[in-house]
């Protein structure tokens, strides 16, 4: 008779330390997770002050932090890790895009420039994109053209430098970490080509293999151009551009080759072939060729009836 009350004592003891066991064993996890959940954070932030150092202060950093609102105390840990991959330039890349030093940038100050110079306006480009207008040639040692593009704005932007020498460099825009770039280039043997969009491969094909060798003939192999499809689109009202698919490998000082692909629009304007070349590594390719294409397309080049005063710099001699 005893026995029943017993076994019932027993049967509520052990239900008691399972429940405290399964406590037990959910705090652990819980812990686990939330030190997991730090080491990315840190990690991440780690990552964001490696990529940042040479281009922001940290005054510049704590400028920008308040100017998108990353409150950390009133995120939960999953809007403060997705907030934490985007300043770390793995999602929107905000921080990690300096605003060009010479440039002009944006939609409002590209067209306010293009309106002053009596040209077309730039349309709205796809999200996650913008617009680009810089100056080439502002140097003694070259001639002046109008550059125009679209890139990400996650993108680094370079300009020219120039001294009492003259000018050197190049407008260039690029994820450098990834080995995705969109890098102009003037070739001046040929002079200025009537026509160009009726020219034939070999010329496209010596025209890109000049720009992708800037560092020396030696850092590349099987250079190919793949396909030419010359632009008749309203859009470049009359003026001759060609878009070229090509691939090669890059030849690295570590002994070892890199296929790379791209896209490259070319025309001639001024007394010279003008590029822009867009690559990125064939891997990337299939995730990066759609916006590749796009960048190459929004490419322009001014040089006839621009006036250039004020743009150009003189240096006493």
């Amino acid at each position: 008779h005893n026995s029943v009350p017993d076994q019932s004592k027993s049967i509520v003891k052990e239900t008691r330390g399972h429940r405290q066991s399964q406590s037990y064993h959910t705090s652990d996890q819980s812990k686990t997770t939330n030190g997991t959940m730090k080491i990315l954070c840190v990690s991440l932030l780690v990552a964001l002050l490696a990529n940042t150092g040479a281009a922001f202060s940290f005054r510049q950093m704590k400028t920008r932090r308040s100017n998108t609102d990353l409150d950390m105390t009133t995120d939960s840990r999953r809007e403060f890790f997705t907030k934490s991959v985007a300043a770390a330039g793995l999602g929107s890349g905000v921080l990690l895009a300096p605003t060009p030093s010479n440039a002009v940038g944006g939609m409002d100050k590209v067209n306010s420039k293009l309106r002053g110079y009596g040209l077309p306006l730039v349309a709205k480009p796809p999200n996650g994109f913008t617009p680009l207008l810089e100056v080439w040639g502002r140097g003694k040692n070259r001639f002046p053209l109008l550059v125009q593009f679209c890139h990400p704005v996650t993108w680094v932007v370079t300009t020219p430098s120039n001294d009492s020498n003259g000018e050197d460099g190049t407008v260039q825009a690029g994820e450098y970490a990834k080995g995705d770039t969109a890098t102009f280039f003037v070739y001046e043997a040929p002079g200025h080509v009537d026509n160009l969009a009726s020219q034939g491969k070999p010329l496209y094909q010596e025209v890109l293999q000049k720009a992708i060798s800037q560092k020396g003939s030696n850092i590349y192999q099987d250079f190919k151009v793949t396909k030419v499809v010359p632009q008749t689109g309203p859009e470049y009202e009359g003026r001759d551009y060609v878009i070229c698919d090509f691939k090669y490998q890059l030849l690295t000082g570590a002994g070892f080759e890199v296929d790379r692909k791209g896209v490259a629009a070319i025309t001639s304007s001024g007394p010279a072939i003008e590029v822009l070349w867009c690559a990125s590594t064939a891997l990337r390719y299939k995730k990066t060729e759609e916006d590749l294409r796009f960048i190459a397309s929004s490419f322009r080049v001014f040089s006839e009836g621009i006036n250039f005063e004020g743009q150009l710099l003189n240096y006493d001699l």
